[in-house]
């Protein structure tokens, strides 16, 4: 339950604090002193629209702290202690603030927490209904909103299964749309894949072959270059073995160098090694030799080959520039075409998968439909409960010859909360047909359905705290003392909180707070002030009579605060 709430800067209320009773809360004032912001602050501590328009002119920012108490097993605790979140006390602090920019921020338990969070939270600890809740009701989707919490747990297992069955539906749905709309599309990528496939295959390149090419190419293009300089360079290794006579070469040179050494290694280690390494430099000198005749006996000339070769590479490089990648390589062909074989065999097998499809659409279908007729089963029910339940509410709202009828008509359109169309109707009198809420309800009589439909709830999914804000407007005389009666009787097991004009429903409070305001002929200021038995007669002969020291109007609200006390 609330427990206490603070408010500063908000609308007309320059600073507040509201100290509220487990029981029935009433807010009363004089109009314009800023009872409404009230609601507006406790809106915004779960989460409301943070509307910079209500920051007090002058001020920087609106604050509502909040002071919740709540039960230390509960889920709210658990989420509030996921979010980093602590307790005060046994009571959750939950802080908002507006600025005048229209910046807003969230505390909760003394943590930054977004402003989601509360929203969630408000699930599970109050429910909020202003003037404009009564307009929303009148809407199909509202209504079918409000059958489906009254059915509660009975609906939970059909409709877990119906959602299933409806998201799988409109994925396949979606994947057939695609397949059989885009069928050209799909046809004409496959032609491309085929071709490039087929002219890969005809070429048959293989990997790192486009690299060979270009060293054989380069090799052919100058091979009298290379066997020139192969010959030169052996002639001058080991010599030309056709001269007339022997020239100086490295290998006959080395030799010299060496046999002078030879002589004389004995005589000292140090020249023996260098003697030994220079028979190492003969060995591989002429071993170079060798390898140099032999490769320019290898280099030869072939024009033909040469003319392949290019031709090769020439076909190779067309392939690379259609199909391969930034670097150009075969090797990058070459995964085009896995990954290609492989769109087009998905391609390919489009019509069978569209097969696949139609079948499961076909048994999806006759799924979603026995679903939703559970859904429509289960509605009808509670349906028939909830009207009879609500017309018992406004026979003690006088309205004893009201009736409440809830329809569910499946209108065979499948939505994500299954087919059924959900209207709530009002026959006011004996006899009269059950009219659409916004055909066959007065304002008052709207008002009283309202308050009616959330007994009900009460009972069905209790929160711990109701807030009303003017729910009965347009009611006075019997009709608002049965009001103010239901709402005791609600406040017997949640908390309830109503801002309200009427003495009549003031009376039954079990804590009366009065938005008074004063003028200092600049700026007008609100405050909140909680009323004894003294206060509340003169608020509620000023409700009654317009006059706080009227003795005709302190009479009747010593009156009516008699009638509530016994009722109590």
């Amino acid at each position: 339950m609330v427990d206490e709430v603070r408010i500063q800067g908000l609308g007309v209320i320059d600073e507040a604090v509201l100290d509220l009773s487990p029981g029935f809360n009433v807010v009363t004032g004089e109009t314009g002193a800023g009872k409404t912001m009230v609601v507006t602050s406790l809106g915004l501590l779960f989460g409301g629209r943070a509307d910079p328009q209500r920051v007090r002119p002058g001020a920087d920012r609106a604050t509502v702290e909040g002071r919740i108490v709540v039960d230390p097993g509960g889920r709210v605790v658990e989420r509030v202690e996921e979010a980093g979140g602590d307790l005060d006390d046994g009571a959750l602090i939950i802080t908002r603030s507006v600025s005048a920019e229209g910046r807003s921020r969230a505390f909760l338990g003394g943590r930054s927490v977004p402003v989601s969070l509360l929203i969630n939270l408000a699930d599970d600890l109050v429910a909020v209904h202003g003037q404009s809740d009564q307009q929303r009701l009148l809407q199909s989707a509202r209504q079918r909103g409000a059958l489906d919490r009254y059915a509660g747990g009975a609906l939970t297992k059909p409709m877990r299964a119906y959602t299933k069955a409806y998201q799988r539906h409109r994925q396949v749905s979606a994947l057939l749309d695609e397949l059989t709309t885009r069928a050209r599309e799909r046809a004409q990528e496959a032609e491309v894949l085929r071709f490039g496939l087929r002219e890969i295959e005809k070429a048959d390149p293989k990997d790192g072959e486009d690299v060979a090419l270009a060293a054989e190419e380069e090799r052919l293009g100058h091979a009298d270059a290379l066997h020139g300089a192969a010959d030169t360079a052996h002639e001058a290794l080991l010599g030309d073995a056709t001269a007339a006579f022997e020239a100086a070469n490295v290998v006959s040179l080395l030799g010299t160098a060496r046999n002078a050494l030879e002589v004389v290694r004995e005589h000292d280690p140090e020249l023996a090694a260098l003697a030994d390494r220079l028979a190492e430099a003969g060995y591989l000198v002429s071993d170079v030799a060798t390898d140099l005749a032999s490769y320019a006996e290898s280099v030869d000339a072939d024009p033909a080959r040469l003319a392949a070769a290019q031709e090769r590479r020439a076909e190779l490089t067309s392939l690379t520039r259609k199909y391969g990648g930034a670097e150009g390589t075969v090797t990058e062909v070459l995964e085009w075409s896995r990954r290609s074989a492989a769109r087009l065999a998905e391609l390919e097998g489009d019509d069978d998968r569209i097969d696949e499809l139609w079948s499961e659409h076909a048994e999806l279908t006759e799924r979603l439909a026995a679903e939703a007729a559970e859904l429509t089963a289960v509605r009808s029910r509670a349906a028939e409960r909830f009207s009879g339940a609500v017309t018992g509410e406004l026979t003690a709202l006088a309205m004893p010859h009201a009736r409440v009828e809830v329809t569910v008509s499946p209108t065979g359109d499948y939505g994500p909360h299954g087919i059924d169309e959900v209207e709530v109707r009002l026959a006011p009198h004996p006899g009269s047909q059950p009219l659409p809420l916004h055909k066959g309800a007065s304002g008052g009589e709207l008002s009283r359905v309202m308050l009616a439909i959330e007994v009900v709830f009460a009972g069905a999914d209790p929160v711990p705290t109701f807030v009303f804000d003017e729910v009965d407007a347009g009611v006075g005389g019997k009709a608002a003392v049965e009001i103010g009666r239901r709402l005791a009787r609600l406040a017997r097991n949640a908390q309830v909180i109503v801002v309200t004009h009427l003495p009549q429903v003031a009376a039954f409070a079990d804590q009366h707070l009065m938005v008074e305001k004063s003028d200092d002929g600049t700026v007008t200021r609100s405050g909140v002030t909680a009323l004894d038995r003294e206060g509340r007669v003169r608020e509620l002969s000023r409700m009654l009579a317009g006059l706080e020291d009227s003795e005709l109007g302190r009479a009747h609200a010593e009156e009516l605060l008699a009638m509530a006390a016994e009722e109590g």
